[in-house]
């Protein structure tokens, strides 16, 4: 924590050695090469980006998919929900993109206890200057851990609200920015599972995406304990042989370069058409707001960019819907009572919304 209201500076012990930024010819640094050409500028904003997809692939074993949803969070300017029982890996995944990432990490463990306080700041008393100064909270980085989200009542959970929206944090009636790129990743257990609280939907609808863990495939499951055994934490994955490959620059460029991503009109026009239909869509009792349809079209082309494309396609819009729009529409009781999933329903929507033919 600072005691002063200024933006963070990068810790020295955060930033990539050139052991750690040199071995990988992937490693680019596109935010200082602006007077290159547009085209260079994105394949070299490929290449890193599928180098530190890679990376993570190291450290967390059989969650491709999930990795590739936090990636295409952190591309779009987005927040993520992690949601899995315990043991799946959630903060194993955080922590490697920790790892991978050379700028401010912090973490808060939600607890019944923890105050909005602990998590924004406050103001304490200088007794040497008789003032009363601002001391930032752990709010105050680039990427927040914020673990078992729903352990935590809804007055702390709404402490992230400001900052997640607004990008900013109001202190003592003063509006302190916190630094770019900001990224929330918070974990939760299944609501099912005793002492939690289920989070409001404005606060659900700032994520940009919730992701859901499910468990390992048996060959994957394999290697996993393979690897832990051999490792000496041996109750879980080692993310330190993970490397440096991208600074805060380093992913705002990234963030940039997706956003310039061409989008076809029809394509636009395909996003819109699903965020829509789930507002009167049989068995939604409530259907998604206009967040997700830029989020539909931010997490596309962020997909775009990951799999090395040029522009904005379909498949991008539908391979993200499902992680957009879960946690932004309601199930109607009915359907719950018949034991059907709201990513079912999202399913047979998704199915049945015609996409547009290149």
């Amino acid at each position: 924590m600072s005691d002063q209201p200024t933006e963070p500076s990068h810790a020295s012990h955060h930033l990539p050695t050139p052991e750690t930024a040199a071995v990988d010819p992937t490693h680019t640094e596109p935010a200082t090469a602006s007077g290159s050409h547009p085209a260079q500028q994105r394949q070299r904003a490929i290449h890193l980006a599928q180098a530190v997809r890679h990376e993570l692939q190291k450290a967390v074993i059989g969650q491709d998919a999930v990795i590739d949803d936090v990636l295409t969070a952190l591309i779009g300017g987005g927040h993520v929900l992690l949601e899995g029982v315990p043991g799946l890996g959630k903060t194993l995944l955080v922590r490697a993109l920790a790892r991978c990432f050379g700028g401010e990490f912090a973490r808060i463990q939600f607890t019944p206890d923890l105050m909005p306080s602990d998590v924004t700041g406050h103001a304490v008393y200088d007794m040497q200057s008789e003032q009363f100064k601002l001391r930032k909270g752990p709010l105050f980085t680039h990427l927040l851990l914020a673990d078992e989200i729903n352990r935590a009542p809804a007055k702390t959970q709404a402490a992230l609200l400001e900052a997640m929206q607004e990008r900013q944090v109001t202190l003592e009636g003063r509006a302190l920015p916190v630094p770019q790129p900001f990224m929330v990743l918070a974990t939760q257990n299944p609501i099912e599972q005793e002492g939690t609280y289920p989070l409001p939907e404005a606060e659900l609808d700032r994520f940009m995406l919730k992701v859901r863990m499910d468990y390992p495939q048996a060959d994957q499951e394999l290697e996993m304990v393979r690897q832990v055994t051999r490792s000496t934490r041996s109750d879980m994955l080692d993310v330190q042989p993970l490397r440096t490959l991208m600074l805060a620059k380093d992913v705002l460029a990234l963030q940039r370069i997706a956003g310039d991503l061409p989008v076809d009109e029809q394509v636009l026009d395909y996003a819109v058409r699903l965020a829509r239909a789930t507002r009167t869509w049989p068995g939604l009792t409530l259907g998604a707001g206009p967040r997700a349809s830029i989020a539909l079209i931010r997490g596309a082309r962020a997909r775009a960019l990951l799999r090395g494309g040029e522009f904005v396609v379909p498949d991008d819009v539908k391979g993200c819907a499902l992680a957009v729009l879960r946690h932004r529409v309601r199930l109607a009781p009915e359907l719950d009572i018949e034991g059907l999933s709201v990513d079912q329903v999202l399913k047979q929507m998704l199915d049945q919304v015609a996409a547009p033919r290149r």
